[in-house]
This record gives C-alpha cells, sequence and structure tokens, in this order.
C-alpha cells in the first residue's frame, strides 16, 4: 500500500513536464504559459504538509492515507479531461494538496505499526517506488505522450491507485484516531503561507531570475511568514507543528543531514538530463535511459546497508555514502561532450550506489528516539525538510549553471558550465558527510538492536497479536 502511495506520487510530480509541450499545442499556448502547471503541485503540496499530522491524529492514519488518495485519483481524472488551462491548474493543486497529506500519513502509519528493526528491513522494499518512480517517470511520460496523448500522464495514476485504495479498504489495519489538542488555525495559516511562498519562490527563482521583482517579493515574505510561524510553533503550547522535537539531536541532526545532503543527490539527477541533452546533443529517450542505470546501484547498496545498520550504525554509513557520492561528482566534472553514454551510465551506477547509504539510515534513525505518540509529527516535519531539500536542488544547480554562463550563451550553457556546477555539488556532499561522521547514533544502533534481540525472543502467536493491535 505504502510502496503504491510513494509511487504514484512521486511519478506525478516528475511525469508533467514531459507532457508540457504537448499541452501547449493542445491549448495554444507557449510552454512558457504553462509553468503553473508545474509549479502549483509543489507550492500546494508544501502548504497541506503542516495540516497532516493533526489529521492523522484525529482521524487515524489509514482513514486519512485512503481519503488523500481517492482525492489524489479524482483529481489525476480531472487532470487528464481538462479542457482548458484554468481547469487542469486547479485540478493540479488538488493534486498537490492531496500529496502533501499522502507522504506523511504513509509514513506514520508504516513506522507506528513495525519496530525500528523491522522499519530497516521495509526501507529496503520502500526504497524502490523512491527511486523507480524519478527515474522511470521521464520514459514512461515520452512513451505516453508519444503513443497515447498528454492526459495519459495523468490516467497513468488509476491502475495504480485503485487497487491500492481497494486493498487498504479490505487489509489495511489501522486504528481510530483519538482526540488531539486543539487545532491550531493561526499556525495553520502561518505554516502554509510560509512554506507555499517560499516554495514559489525557490522554484520560481531559476526561470524568473533571483533578481526579478516576483521572485525577491515572495523569498522576502516568505522568510518573514516562515519566522512568524516559527515563534507562534515554540511559543504555542498545543502546536500544528512540534518544532520542540528538534530538539532530539539525533532527530535534529539527521534532518539536517536529509536537507543538505539532498541537494547534491538530486541535484546532479536534475543536472544529468540537462548535460546529456543540451550539452551533448542527446535525445529524451537517451536521456532517461542512461540517468536510469542509479536506481540499480541505490537497490543494491540498500540491502548491504538493511544487513549492516544495526552492526556498524548509520553514523558511519551515512559518512561513507556522502563521502562516495562527492568523489562519484567529481568523476562527472570531468565529463565533456566526447563522453560515452556508457561511461556517464557508469558514472550513474556509482552514483545510485553511494546514495544507497544516505537515503534509508537517515529516515529509520531519525524516529529512533521519537515516541510513539510523536510519530505522526515527526514524520511531517521529516517530509518538510524532504520537500524543502528537493526544492533547493533544482534551483542551486540552475543558479550554478547561470553563474558560469556567458550573457551571450545562456540559452545553451558551455560544458564547463556544467563541470562546475558538478564541483559545486561535490563540494556540498563532502561537507555533508563530515557533518554525518559527527551523528550521536548510539540510541539508533541500541533502538535497531535491542528490538532484533526482543523479537527473537517472543513466541510467533504474541508477534501477530501485537502486528494485528496495530
Amino acid at each position: 500500500m505504502c510502496v503504491s502511495v510513494t509511487f504514484i506520487a512521486i511519478v506525478d510530480g516528475a511525469i508533467t513536464t514531459v507532457a508540457l509541450p504537448s499541452i501547449a499545442d493542445q491549448f495554444r499556448l507557449t510552454t512558457a504559459a504553462l509553468d503553473g502547471v508545474v509549479v502549483v503541485y509543489p507550492v500546494c503540496l508544501a502548504m497541506a504538509i503542516p495540516a497532516s499530522a493533526w489529521l492523522v491524529e484525529r482521524f487515524g492514519a489509514k482513514r486519512v492515507l485512503l481519503i488523500a488518495l481517492v482525492a489524489f485519483l479524482t483529481s489525476s481524472l480531472l487532470c487528464g479531461a481538462a479542457v482548458g488551462l484554468s481547469q487542469l491548474v486547479a485540478f493540479r493543486a488538488v493534486q498537490g494538496l492531496s500529496a502533501g497529506v499522502l507522504f506523511p500519513a504513509s509514513a506514520a502509519l508504516l513506522y507506528a505499526t513495525f519496530s525500528s528493526a523491522e522499519q530497516v528491513r521495509i526501507s529496503r522494499y520502500m526504497i524502490i517506488p523512491q527511486q523507480i518512480a524519478p527515474a522511470a517517470a521521464p520514459i514512461l511520460g515520452g512513451l505516453l505522450v508519444d503513443h497515447l496523448s498528454w492526459r495519459g500522464v495523468f490516467y497513468v495514476n488509476l491502475p495504480v491507485g485503485l487497487p491500492a485504495v481497494l486493498f487498504g479498504t479490505l487489509f489495511l489495519a489501522g486504528h481510530r484516531g483519538h482526540r488531539p489538542p486543539r487545532f491550531d488555525v493561526a499556525g495553520l495559516l502561518l505554516c502554509a503561507a510560509a512554506m507555499g511562498t517560499t516554495m514559489f519562490g525557490v522554484c520560481e527563482g531559476p526561470n524568473r531570475g533571483w533578481s526579478s521583482t516576483v521572485v525577491l517579493t515572495a523569498l522576502a515574505l516568505g522568510a518573514t511568514l516562515l519566522t512568524a510561524a516559527v515563534t507562534h510553533q515554540l511559543r504555542t503550547s498545543e502546536p500544528l507543528l512540534k518544532l520542540r522535537l528538534f530538539a532530539n539531536r539525533l532527530f535534529r541532526d539527521t534532518n539536517l543531514i536529509n536537507l543538505v545532503g539532498l541537494v547534491p543527490i538530486l541535484g546532479a539527477m536534475f543536472l544529468g538530463p540537462l548535460f546529456l541533452q543540451q550539452g551533448q546533443g542527446r535525445t529524451a529517450l537517451e536521456s532517461g535511459l542512461s540517468t536510469f542505470p542509479e536506481a540499480f546501484g541505490v537497490l543494491l547498496t540498500v540491502q548491504i546497508a538493511g544487513i549492516l545498520y544495526a552492526r556498524v550504525g548509520p553514523r558511519v554509513i551515512v559518512g561513507c555514502g556522502l563521502a562516495g557520492v562527492s568523489l562519484v561528482l567529481l568523476l562527472f566534472a570531468t565529463c565533456d561532450e566526447h563522453t560515452s553514454l556508457w561511461t556517464f551510465r557508469a558514472y550513474m551506477f556509482l552514483l545510485g550506489v553511494a546514495m544507497g547509504g544516505v537515503f534509508m539510515p537517515t529516515t529509520v534513525a531519525s524516529l529512533a528516539t521519537i515516541t510513539r505518540k510523536d510519530l505522526a509529527q515527526a514524520s511531517t516535519l521529516n517530509t518538510v525538510v524532504r520537500q524543502t531539500g528537493g526544492a533547493l536542488a533544482p534551483a542551486i544547480v540552475t543558479t550554478a549553471l547561470v553563474l558560469n554562463t556567458p550573457a551571450a550563451a545562456a540559452a545553451n550553457p558551455p560544458i564547463a558550465a556544467y563541470q562546475h556546477a558538478y564541483l559545486a555539488l561535490a563540494a556540498i556532499a563532502a561537507a555533508t558527510a563530515v557533518f554525518a561522521f559527527t551523528l550521536p547514533d548510539a540510541p539508533a544502533r541500541a533502538a535497531a538492536g535491542a528490538t532484533t534481540v526482543s523479537r527473537r525472543s517472543v513466541p510467533l502467536r504474541s508477534r501477530k497479536a501485537k502486528t494485528q493491535s496495530h
């Protein structure tokens, strides 16, 4: 269930850009005029995230997850049937709002049901949609647009999502929820406005220019609202987001690693297709097939990391993973117009091998010392951090390209610009690796090891009863 939810939400966020030229032809618009179709999704997603923890606590993760998934699928159907740009943007906004609830709700349900040791094993499976989805989205989108129409990129969610709804309704365990603290209306308005405005500024910066009035206004307003939101959340006794959880050093440090570490990782995933298509003049299909090997590298390393997690600890695994990312990015910085596709594919595979040591250990370790009653809040904060890192990555890459591109060649950055961008990402990864080696992972190792031992000593019947109680 959680695998399906994660897959369709990630694919939907990445596949739409492939269909923009076809949508522009359908509605007789320029591709630039369709910018709102892309930007409205992350903006609305960011605005919905703060309310997700309260909804899970009040109504239960299962109910919230299923309702959000139904809303997501319905809006996908409506997007595919849209007869105008305004309708498409509106339904796309509903998709983003639904996705903003889907991610934290599925994570809260998953981590509330399974122990710390089980989470390590389950993460080996959860990493599959997280890596396959963004790699497969451009290929799938191209096939749908070429052989069906742009509407297919929205309809494709239904064959995956509808069986997930049926399965979740019949078999998914859950609880009825409980009466949470009073709903923090002021906190919701401040957090939603701050995240939505900031996300708009970050997403539009590369397109409109960081010095444009719209972007500067959005970023300044977002920073002001963010300061007000943080102040309010720390002062109120019943906050919408429990920012006090960041007082937990393990939770705080793992989220900081996720925030900064995602920039070079996702930045490389964003930069690769640009280098291949613009720098080397490759086709979109060649680009998609050349970036795809990264997913195989991740899947390989995650299996090894899952076995070593309790023995070695997340500190060593994450630190080595980020150090590996930095080294591979230095290899990418040597690529030029003569670099073969197979060399690029080999580097992408090595990047995936290094990346596999980052995602799972940081996520599992971040929740190792969080109490069960705070899991929904912690999952929501994790999602906020990941979405922020995901938005910063393309913005930083684009900025690096612009800074190293002559004004006369703005439309086609030289190879040197891509090389400098890879070097900038390598530096960020190296700095994050140094910080990762200071991670206080003893509690995470103890939680995983103790849970493993305790489960070995519990009879099978007792373990089944415990699982069913969730």
